[in-house]
């Protein structure tokens, strides 16, 4: 019996610490260092919620630029890789139609889902291929985009990790800024 209360003096002083008190402090901590990221680094505009800069929202009008294919429709709770291995036929027919859609010289991201299914970038190549499509449906000159793309572009994190991306959703709120 004694070992057996010890046990449970031990699984309650465990499950207080890791259970309550290890997430309440780091809670704590990433709200007063870190409070936009532990929020979810929202972007509000005009009052309203107008998404996130961590997940890809859909965007299929062309005046907008397109985040990359989402094996999930950009569903939060759904997200994820659709697992289709490079032999599968499903996998392949759903590069062929986006193929079909875009074009046979579309950049890979714009063809392929990310391990997520919510990767809120895409690379500089694919903005700049969809440069023509969105200058002519807002009827704005294609170097006014062009500049826009290369202002938007972030750099490798510390000039060396990753690569050169485009957040989607932060372009297309630029492209609605400009009159």
């Amino acid at each position: 019996m004694k070992t057996v209360l010890q046990s449970l003096r031990i699984y309650v002083v465990l499950t207080v610490l890791t259970g309550v008190l290890y997430p309440l402090a780091m809670t704590g901590i990433a709200q007063l260092f870190f409070a936009r990221q532990a929020n979810g680094s929202r972007v509000v505009q005009n009052g309203q919620l107008a998404g996130s800069e961590l997940i890809a929202q859909k965007f299929e009008s062309p005046r907008y630029f397109w985040p990359r294919p989402s094996a999930a429709d950009y569903a939060t709770v759904a997200s994820g890789a659709s697992n289709k291995g490079p032999t599968s036929a499903d996998l392949k027919k759903s590069i062929d139609e986006r193929r079909a859609k875009f074009g046979s010289d579309a950049p890979v991201d714009l063809l392929t889902a990310s391990g997520s299914g919510l990767d809120p970038h895409i690379s500089p190549e694919a903005a700049r291929w969809q440069i023509a499509r969105v200058a002519t449906a807002r009827k704005v000159s294609i170097e006014t985009i062009s500049a826009l793309v290369d202002r938007i572009t972030e750099q490798p994190q510390f000039g060396f990790l990753g690569e050169p991306r485009v957040n989607v959703l932060q372009l297309n709120r630029a492209l609605d800024q400009l009159r």
